[in-house]
Order: C-alpha cells, then structure tokens, then sequence
C-alpha cells in the first residue's frame, strides 16, 4: 500500500498565534496614556511609518514583551484542527537573541507541532512547503510555497488578489479546497443557492452578473458595502457606499461576515443581506475576490465558485478603460499574476472575451441548470 500524500503548512507567529503589534499598541497606551489612544489602524504599513505607532518599536527589544505575548483567542484550536489535515511547521521571523524563548512558548502553547517542525529565519522564500500563512505581504509575495495565504490586517489591507483570509475558519476552509478534500460538490445550483463570480479585475465579472441578472430572475445581486467611488453607472445600484471610516467601525463591530481590500478599497458583505435574498426563494449572485468566496464556502453549503478567465491583453485593456483613478488602475493591474492561482480553487472556469460576453453568460446559465 503506498502511503497517502499529506500537505504541509507553515504558520507565522507573530499576529498568527501570538499577539503582537495589538500587544504593542496595549502596553503603549499604558505606558505612555495618548490622547486620543493610539490604534491598530494607526499601522497601516508594514515596518516604521514615521508616526506615533513607531513607538511599538521600541517593545520588540524587550525579552520579557515575548515570554507575555498573548495566544490570539482560538490560535489553540486553529492548530489542533491544522494538524489533522496538513503536517504543520512555524515559521518565524524573530531576533537571534530572542529565539530560545520564542521556541519554548511554541512548545507550551502549541505542542501538536513537533519542536523539529519550528524554524526560525528572516529568509520563508526558502521553507519548502505546500501553504504558507504569513500577516507579512513581503513573505506572501516572496513565497515559494504552491499557495501562500495572507491573513488579513491593517497594515497589509493594500495586497490585492492574493489569496487572503479574514479568519481562522476561513483559512481551514480553503485549505479543504485546496486538498481536494472539499467533499460538498455541487453539479448544479440547488435553488434558492449561492453563485460567486471571481476573476482578476477587468474579467467582466459584473458585465456578466448584469446579463445573467437580466436574464434569470430567480437570481438576486448580493449589495456589499465599499469604500470605493462608482466607477460605472449600472454598478451604481450594487453596492452600499460608505467612507473609510465608516467601513473599519463596521468591521470593529463585526457587521461584516467577509470583508476584503482590493485595489486600495474596502468591500464587506452581511450574513443578514445573503439570508434575506434566501428567504425569497432566490439565489444569490455576488462578484467577490477569492477571499470572499471562501468566507462564503465556509458559511453555506450550496455554494458554487466560478472564476471568469479572460486573456491577459484583454484585461489590460479592460482595466485601462476603467473610469477610475491612475493608482486604481495600477494597483489593479498589478494584480493580475497574483489571481491566477484563484482559478485552480473555484469550481468551474468561464472563458469571457471583451467582445462576447453572451456566450459566457449561455455556459454560466448550462452548468448552473438555470
């Protein structure tokens, strides 16, 4: 009998399992009492901003800051469950001089991972494994891992289209995807159901959730809730628009079932607009990245993904006639690469081309058995 492949992960500490900048910012605020307090929003980049938040810096010299870190609420189970679906590494970035006691709250909080499965280093471009989950856009965008995962914070909500997460649950969801071991597997949509729409930016996706709204009406749009400006006048009537602001107080007060950046915006959806499209007996139709679509998957059952495929030319194109900003359409197209690993996890793969969209929306509306 030949033995069964099984997948490997390796986890980020800091902000992963152990708390770390929101600890910073704790024992900032205790020491120093600013006025207005100082926040994790505060740290909206990664490393030194030039600001009053540069001032957590000056705890990551102190050996005791890493023998207090607080374990993130359910990092413990997160590992528990981890460890029975992939063999599980750390990988963590920490001082030579602080190592000994990184490695030893590892083996007291978390001691599923064996202590010959924690590495230490500066360098996760160089960890062989199959996922990597790291909070630092520069290890993500280095990875040579097959799926690096961004967990989702302040300071990395400018990546757009990498595979990204919001959760514990939704991390664990994904990596079902991506071990084929999903076992819920929809032929077809079972009404009242879900369909997600993913593709890089320019794809069509919305053109096509026009058409495919248009033409089936037991299909209803989900509106999410975004920071963004209206970039077309049909788009307008989809989404709720709120300010910056507006969109971190709702995600602090966990309106949001899934929220994302893409492109320098935020985009958040609630569980009670999918249920209130449920209870009409329709189906629900969201154009969501990857993040989003997994938060979905691991909320619903009757869930169908189906990434928009378009040729690389075509959505240059696309992107470039968008009526946005300049460093919209960069950020957009920089995006590009990071998308197609989406494509391997959604459950279907739609071809659109910037002259026929109709024959997308035919094959959508096929394999939907609408």
């Amino acid at each position: 009998m030949s033995k069964r492949f099984r997948m490997s992960t390796a986890l980020d500490v800091d902000d992963l399992l152990l708390e770390c900048i929101p600890y910073a910012i704790k024992l900032a605020n205790e020491k120093y009492h600013y006025d207005p307090p100082l926040t994790i929003y505060e740290v909206d980049h990664w490393g030194k901003l030039g600001t009053r938040a540069d001032v957590i810096f000056e705890f990551f010299n102190d050996p005791e800051f890493f023998r207090t870190q607080p374990v993130i609420e359910g990092a413990k189970e997160f590992v528990r469950k981890l460890t029975k679906m992939t063999e599980v590494f750390i990988s963590t970035s920490i001082y030579p001089e602080f190592m000994g006691i990184r490695a030893q709250r590892i083996m007291e909080e978390f001691p599923e991972i064996p202590k010959e499965n924690i590495y230490m280093g500066s360098r996760k471009d160089k960890i062989n494994v199959d996922i990597l989950f790291d909070d630092g856009m520069h290890n993500i965008f280095k990875s040579s891992a097959a799926y690096p995962i961004l967990m989702r914070k302040p300071w990395n909500m400018n990546a757009t289209g990498m595979l990204a997460v919001n959760s514990y649950d939704e991390f664990l969801k994904l990596v079902e995807v991506i071990s084929k071991s999903y076992l819920f597997n929809v032929d077809k949509l079972i009404q009242p159901g879900i369909v997600i729409l993913v593709g890089p930016s320019g794809s069509g996706k919305s053109k096509i959730a026009k058409k495919l709204l248009d033409d089936k009406p037991c299909l209803e749009k989900l509106k999410t809730y975004t920071t963004a400006d209206p970039t077309a006048v049909y788009e307008n009537d989809w989404y709720n628009y709120v300010s910056k602001d507006q969109f971190f107080e709702m995600l602090d007060s966990k309106v949001f079932f899934e929220s994302t950046m893409y492109a320098g915006h935020g985009y958040g959806s609630k569980k009670d607009d999918v249920d209130k499209i449920l209870a009409k007996g329709k189906s629900v139709l969201a154009t969501m990245d990857i993040c989003g679509a997994m938060a979905l998957k691991s909320r619903y059952e009757n869930v169908i993904t189906i990434y928009i495929k378009k040729d690389r030319k075509e959505l240059i194109s696309s992107i470039l006639n968008k009526k946005c900003s300049h460093e919209d359409k960069v950020n957009r197209l920089i995006s590009i690469e990071d998308e197609k690993r989406n494509e391997e996890i959604c459950d279907y793969v739609v071809s659109a081309t910037n002259q026929d969209y109709e024959s997308s929306v035919k094959e959508i509306e096929e394999l939907l058995g609408i």
